[in-house]
């Protein structure tokens, strides 16, 4: 059972429970958003639609929780190479803004995540995990600005309170 790192509002570790009584509960737990840009362009996924929240909404490159005596930015490391088949550096991603984010969906899961917004430059190949992603392809920042503006209901909620930080941060 994956175990999630629970923190306080500083972000500092208070605990672990499991992945689903940290979301049934709504537990502040620690999460990571990495967005890769090619240029103007963002690597952006569809999460797979079988996942149990957000099933089938556009979102970041990759996001996702550190385990328990993982770091963030190694985690992500892993996270991208496990859902899209990226290899990058840990010095290719660097933190650029952090926030609290609370999301309830019908199903009754809640996210109450610290977010760390990660940014990089990536212009490489990608493939889809099943498992984790239906879709993925590059974005022109301005239609992807404009499709959040008209269409919101397609994104996930973090990635549309992230968007702006991780641009203005790369």
């Amino acid at each position: 059972m994956d175990q999630m790192i629970l923190v306080n509002m500083n972000d500092e570790e208070i605990g672990t429970a499991a992945k689903t009584e940290t979301h049934q509960k709504g537990l502040l737990h620690r999460a990571f958003s990495v967005f890769l840009f090619d240029g103007n362009t963002l690597l952006v996924q569809q999460r797979a639609l079988h996942k149990y929240h957000c099933g089938g909404l556009w979102a970041n490159t990759c996001c996702s929780h550190p385990r328990p005596g993982e770091s963030i930015i190694p985690a992500a490391v892993r996270r991208l190479h496990e859902e899209l088949a990226i290899d990058l550096p840990e010095d290719a991603l660097r933190e650029v803004h952090s926030f609290v984010y609370r999301a309830c969906f019908a199903n009754g899961v809640t996210e109450y995540e610290y977010d760390h917004v990660l940014v990089g430059e990536y212009s490489g190949a990608f493939a889809c995990n099943p498992e984790e992603v239906a879709d993925v392809r590059r974005i022109d920042l301005d239609e992807l600005k404009e499709s959040m503006r008209t269409e919101p209901e397609k994104y996930t909620p973090w990635f549309i309170t992230s968007l702006k930080e991780a641009v203005a941060g790369r």
